[in-house]
């Protein structure tokens, strides 16, 4: 059987260190706080949000939360992310996404200051992330996968890591995070011949295809840590899962996250570190 990588105490360690540079602050008299903006009222939106909040409450960062209908017009809508980012009090800001297809998203988002794009959304937060520099933050996503390899003590220097996905939310931006840790990094998509083959020669396999248990047995080797990014509902079984094929990846590798309580459970923890750390600049 595989050792679990459980999300929530690398969250619960995460938190601890966060709450500490939070309390620095305070005494300080910097309120670290995150606003949070939504568009409408999908239920995906509003549990991230509220998890998000609860989070932040809970470790001592204040959150303001802005929303509108999902008719708002794209003037608006960069009109107030402008405002927060000129904003001294707020020091993070997250949009929660995809926008509605009306909506130029990636116009919206040139809105947002990279130094307050706490959810590595914008071109100028990945391109820090790219550049291996300290200017923007990483996609929380991509950011909670470094985070559970290091809470578990998975090593990553020197090792093989296979990222499944290409996605600016998570896959190029894992793989890079994986490069800048001294990894061979190796990003395979749904046009990549041999992906299977390629993916069982990992130390390290990220899944973030996108597609209900995807990644199965001809993917994996005994001795590997496989990550799992992916949520879905199965209907059939009435129950959540991952990108990968838990039963099958289970019976082989020596690692893998559960899906739910794995990456997912650290990307809010990601998020109000990333809020802190915006603060924390301020002294700079």
């Amino acid at each position: 059987m595989s050792m679990l990588l459980r999300g929530a105490p690398a969250a619960a360690a995460l938190n601890e260190k966060t709450a500490q540079t939070v309390s620095a602050l305070r005494e300080k008299g910097i309120i670290p706080t995150l606003a949070a903006v939504r568009l409408g009222a999908r239920e995906d939106d509003l549990s991230y949000e509220r998890a998000a909040v609860k989070r932040c409450a809970g470790i001592g960062i204040e959150t303001r939360r802005v929303s509108f209908p999902e008719s708002v017009s794209g003037g608006e809508l960069e009109e107030t992310l402008r405002g927060l980012s000129a904003d001294a009090s707020v020091h993070g800001i997250l949009l929660l996404r995809p926008l509605p297809p009306a909506l130029d998203e990636a116009r919206i988002l040139r809105a947002i200051a990279p130094e307050k794009d706490v959810d590595g959304a914008t071109e100028g937060s990945l391109a820090a992330v790219y550049a291996g520099t300290d200017g923007g933050f990483a996609p929380c996503t991509a950011q909670a996968v470094m985070e559970l390899l290091d809470f578990y003590h998975i090593p990553v220097e020197g090792k093989h890591a296979v990222v499944l996905g290409r996605s600016l939310v998570v896959g190029r931006p894992a793989a890079m995070l994986l490069l800048h840790r001294g990894a061979t990094a190796t990003l395979c998509h749904s046009k990549t011949e041999n992906a299977a083959q390629i993916a069982r020669g990992a130390d390290i396999l990220v899944a973030a295809t996108g597609r209900r248990e995807s990644v199965g047995a001809a993917y994996f080797h005994a001795g590997q840590t496989v990550i799992d990014v992916g949520i879905h509902y199965n209907e059939e079984t009435q129950t959540l899962c991952g990108d990968v094929a838990f039963a099958e990846a289970e019976s082989i590798v020596r690692a893998v996250t559960p899906v739910p309580g794995g990456v997912g459970a650290l990307t809010t923890a990601v998020l109000a570190a990333h809020t802190a750390k915006a603060a924390a600049r301020r002294l700079k």
